[in-house]
């Protein structure tokens, strides 16, 4: 029996798609982007959606595996803790950080219901379903006790909370007295120095805002983002560029790797496509990368 979508879905996916990339008529809640999106990953091997972190990394990959690895080495993940993720994806990170770092628990937040259901059932078949547990969740109100956890994480996630403060509140609350906070996240780049530079920067940023449901509250650059942690609480802050080791490196790769793109929906392909006609720091110049840590007091 065929798997595939059926007719009518076929050309309701193709619709949307034309309606949420190509008009301003149709706005679109992280949940339903990702639900649109499914399973048209960027990686080859697994369902990572992350840009990837590609300082020795050569292929997708490698990349997307290591954005992951640092947001969890940089939290100091490892055995006998109990970790918190939100926006899982489809639980590629979770189940590479067991396998690598063995920790005690992870608790896996996610709204979107395919992408949890489709995150439960690999975790089972992976045996680790007594260690991770996934969530239908939202991080801006955890559905956990106080106190219960050592490392609150998001790859590439938080940029979508409403608001980045009422999850910086919730992952307060959660953590242990002592625990880390490690977040791979998207924000506004520094302006340009011309004007007609930061008018092209103002219109990419709002774009990408109305686009990829990015609430007005979460316009930060690095200066408010680390503020906005102190104001939450925490200590030891840093919030650190690293889009130089993101958008080059995927930028250069979907240039010379066919198949990325081919795993896309077909509608979805063309503006990545367009982008390959100019370079990473025309294309990404309205956007920071940054890995923030922060931990709370105890």
């Amino acid at each position: 029996m065929s798997t595939s979508i059926p007719a009518r879905g076929k050309l309701r996916e193709a619709l949307d798609y034309l309606l949420w990339f190509y008009t301003p008529f149709k706005r679109m809640s992280a949940r339903d982007i990702y639900e649109l999106v499914s399973t048209h990953s960027f990686s080859k091997r697994g369902l990572y959606l992350n840009l990837g972190y590609w300082r020795d990394a050569t292929t997708i990959d490698e990349a997307c595996e290591a954005m992951a690895m640092l947001v969890a080495e940089s939290a100091g993940v490892g055995p006998g803790m109990d970790v918190v993720d939100v926006g899982f994806g489809f639980a590629d990170q979770d189940m590479l950080w067991m396998q690598r770092l063995a920790p005690r628990s992870i608790t896996g937040l996610n709204v979107t219901t395919s992408q949890v259901l489709t995150g439960q059932k690999r975790v089972a078949e992976a045996g680790m379903a007594d260690r991770i547990t996934l969530l239908e969740a939202s991080a801006t109100a955890m559905p956990l006790p106080d106190a219960s956890a050592d490392a609150v994480l998001g790859v590439e996630c938080a940029f979508h909370f409403d608001t980045r403060e009422q999850f910086f509140g919730e992952a307060m609350r959660v953590l242990r007295p002592g625990g880390r906070l490690s977040l791979a996240d998207v924000i506004r780049n520094d302006p340009e120095p011309g004007a007609f530079g930061r008018r092209v920067q103002d219109f990419n940023w709002n774009f990408f805002m109305q686009k990829y449901a990015v609430p007005q509250a979460n316009a930060d650059d690095r200066a408010s983002y680390a503020a906005k942690l102190r104001q939450a609480g925490f200590v030891d802050v840093e919030v650190r560029s690293i889009r130089h080791e993101v958008y080059p490196g995927l930028h250069r790769f979907m240039a010379t790797d066919p198949e990325m793109l081919q795993r896309f929906h077909p509608i979805a392909r063309m503006p990545y496509k367009l982008s390959l006609r100019f370079s990473h720091e025309k294309v990404y110049n309205a956007y920071d990368y940054v890995l923030a840590t922060a931990r709370k007091p105890g």
